[in-house]
């Protein structure tokens, strides 16, 4: 590997990033506001993804519980991902698609968010999380790329679509994570002011 190459790979994801900014701050500013109203009203956010878009759920979920970096209250957050037992069950005795939809159907409650993450925008198990999640009355904060997919015609006027403009998997999740810090620190500056 070439420094050159390394280099471009900061240039591609810092232009991503800026040409993404003005496309992305108002839904990320829609779903601080949808979030913090579910967690101001003892509501809780249920995260779900796969591969790298799983780590992104345990990522969120742990920031809220813990902190991000300001001293607070822990937030009630749960990544759907994170359970083997769970999974693997469902897994076994239903199938792959129903992991999350079987847990919110469980945990989820009228008024919760269920913060379903894709980068492709097409994995059939989000989808049937964000299917049960409208079923329980919950709204949905959808992260995805790719112009959104089958997720993006998934969603009611009520929920708030963060689309990433690009089509490539690492560039798409490199913003995910900005943009899943850019509601942790909303919700911050919500809870405790700026």
């Amino acid at each position: 590997m070439s420094i050159e190459r390394i280099q471009q790979q900061f240039r591609d994801s810092a232009e991503l990033k800026l040409a993404a900014l003005e496309t992305l701050a108002a839904p990320i500013e829609a779903a601080t506001e949808l979030m913090f109203t579910a967690l101001a009203n003892n509501n809780k956010v249920l995260a779900c993804g796969n591969g790298g878009s799983a780590a992104d759920c345990q990522h969120f979920a742990a920031e809220l519980i813990g902190r991000f970096e300001r001293e607070r209250p822990g937030l009630p957050a749960i990544a759907l991902t994170t359970d083997s037992s769970i999974l693997t069950a469902i897994g076994n005795d239903y199938d792959f698609n129903s992991i999350f939809a079987k847990q919110v159907r469980a945990l989820g409650q009228p008024e919760d968010v269920l913060l379903a993450i894709s980068t492709s925008g097409n994995s059939t198990n989000i989808l049937a999380a964000i299917e049960e999640a409208h079923e329980r009355d919950m709204t949905v904060v959808a992260l995805t790329g790719r112009g959104g997919g089958k997720i993006r015609d998934a969603l009611t006027e009520l929920d708030v679509h963060i689309c990433v403009p690009h089509e490539r998997t690492a560039r798409i999740q490199e913003v995910h994570l900005l943009a899943i810090h850019c509601l942790c620190d909303g919700i911050d500056a919500m809870l405790l002011g700026d």
